[in-house]
């Protein structure tokens, strides 16, 4: 039996850690972008190194994409390009199912 290319290619993603929450995380920002430490406030059990190579791998995978503002001062955000909004359709199904299944 062969298994089917692109589920192992969405798992390859979604299965790391993190992956999929930061991506959530980076949906439900009102202005649509967050900085480093706007995620790292929210999401309190990841360190900085590993926020830090999530972000970089969810950049390769053009998912998220980073945005440097520069002026008096550089501001660096983070945002879900249209790829990564089009996964949080597919999260939606996945925390219905949690929902549910979460405390059988």
């Amino acid at each position: 039996m062969n298994i089917c290319p692109y589920l192992e290619f969405s798992m390859q993603i979604l299965g790391k850690k993190w992956n999929g929450l930061i991506i959530h995380y980076l949906s439900l920002c009102p202005n649509g972008s967050a900085h480093f430490s706007e995620i790292k406030r929210d999401l309190t059990d990841i360190t900085p190194r590993a926020l830090s190579q999530k972000l970089s791998e969810l950049i390769e995978y053009e998912l998220i994409k980073k945005k440097v503002k520069t002026g008096s001062s550089v501001s660096i955000s983070y945002e879900l390009t249209e790829k990564g909004r089009a996964l949080t359709n597919a999260l939606v199904p996945i925390q219905e199912w949690a929902q549910q299944y979460k405390n059988q």
